[in-house]
């Protein structure tokens, strides 16, 4: 089967496509993660369709135009014509920047072609793409109130993620082999065909803006009692979910196999996101190349960075907790880290390098994209390879896919011991 992200990327270049390969699994198990998440097998409650549309609506909001035009023709091929048109519709009235925290919210019409149930995903595929930080158990709510099972929502979730991750990385190495300005013409003459066909469908606005979306918890929203930090810690913090996790005695050796290390079976997280073991166990698969492959390449700690600017950038309290720490026991300045998590994203992190690296993370986690041939240019003049640049992209690709599966199916709980 074709490599999906070197598809959407467009790219053909032999050299860039050899040295993606020299991270294997994580390249094998994107590629899973695509089948798994797109095409399985058994789709369950969560149909073809609508796995396309949430495909195609996060790619066209993000201006990913290649992307979303290969999801659109997916679509196309599963749905009736007014789903179609409703879906450009959503893109159109859905297209915006981020990330961003504190903001409105952009609701889709359950009483348009697109339905309730899928009104209601993309509201969630919005919210997870621009601005995971302001999730709630009332948007886990929403989804319940709309028929999405607690297995769907952690499918629809680690879809939504995924997205994020895979049209980062095509991006990232469509710039990297030079290709760049082909990128930007590709996003605008898909946001451009999006808006033609979408002037082109009739109807009331599909789309509304609003501060307060009325979403609320169900029954079967869990609502931890938490003490949650009120900034970035340097100290470990736990994390409680709003959707019920797998109980033990319910794991399979199929689920116990997805968690690849066993010992994980005792951490709620890991159990939540085994609903869908196909998609935990690539997903696994894909991090721990990324992160621990480290023949050639980029450092340890600078990998550690890249996702902790990337969790910083996203509001991932949890996420940053952990790996400043990796990014310091591998070596990493502590002070930088420090004032990384203390000041944001334009923190003095000391040196050029690391300073260059910041700023490849800080524009891959953008939306849409802002990672151009000026971020190469620069990781290269502090001495980079392409090797360790396709590490940058994919550790930073990486963290906005595990920032949204955090922000958005739970919230980080401060231990007794540091309150």
């Amino acid at each position: 089967m074709t490599d999906i992200i070197n598809q959407l990327a467009g790219i053909d270049d032999a050299e860039i496509i050899a040295l993606r390969e020299r991270r294997p699994d994580a390249v094998a198990n994107a590629q899973i993660s695509f089948e798994a998440l797109l095409e399985p097998q058994d789709p369950g409650t969560f149909s073809y369709a609508e796995r396309y549309a949430v495909a195609a609506f996060v790619a066209g909001v993000a201006q990913s135009g290649r992307a979303a035009t290969f999801y659109l023709d997916l679509l196309a091929d599963e749905a009736e014509d007014d789903l179609v048109a409703a879906l450009q519709q959503a893109i159109t009235a859905g297209t915006t920047t981020g990330p961003f925290h504190g903001g409105e919210f952009t609701v889709f019409d359950p009483q348009s072609a697109l339905g309730q149930r899928l009104a209601a995903g993309l509201d969630f595929a919005h919210l997870l793409t621009f601005h995971p930080k302001d999730a709630s158990p009332a948007s886990i709510g929403h989804l319940d109130a709309a028929g999405w099972s607690a297995d769907d929502i952690v499918s629809l979730s680690q879809l939504i993620a995924f997205l994020a991750f895979q049209q980062r990385v095509a991006h990232g190495i469509q710039v990297l082999a030079g290709t760049g300005a082909q990128a930007t013409a590709s996003a605008s003459a898909g946001s451009a065909s999006t808006g033609s066909v979408a002037s082109q469908s009739t109807g009331s606005a599909i789309a509304t803006t609003v501060a307060d979306p009325g979403w609320a918890p169900t029954d079967n929203t869990l609502l931890p009692d938490v003490v949650k930090p009120t900034k970035f810690v340097n100290h470990a913090l736990g994390w409680e979910p709003w959707v019920p996790s797998m109980a033990k005695e319910d794991l399979t050796d199929v689920h116990i196999d997805a968690l690849i290390k066993p010992e994980r079976k005792d951490m709620p997280y890991f159990r939540l996101l085994a609903r869908d073991p196909a998609a935990l166990k690539a997903r696994t698969l894909t991090d721990l190349d990324i992160f621990y492959n480290t023949e050639g390449g980029l450092g340890r700690a600078e990998r550690e960075l890249a996702a902790t600017v990337a969790s910083r950038f996203n509001g991932c309290e949890y996420c940053a907790s952990v790996h400043q720490a990796r990014a310091k026991e591998e070596g990493g300045d502590a002070d930088a880290i420090h004032r990384l998590l203390d000041e944001g994203i334009d923190a003095d992190l000391g040196t050029q390098d690391w300073s260059a690296i910041r700023d490849a993370a800080v524009a891959l986690t953008a939306t849409p994209s802002a990672f151009t041939e000026k971020h190469v240019a620069a990781l290269r003049e502090v001495g980079l390879d392409d090797l360790s640049i396709i590490d940058v992209i994919n550790s930073s690709a990486f963290f906005n896919w595990a920032n949204r599966l955090m922000l958005t199916l739970g919230e980080p709980n401060v231990p007794e011991r540091f309150r």
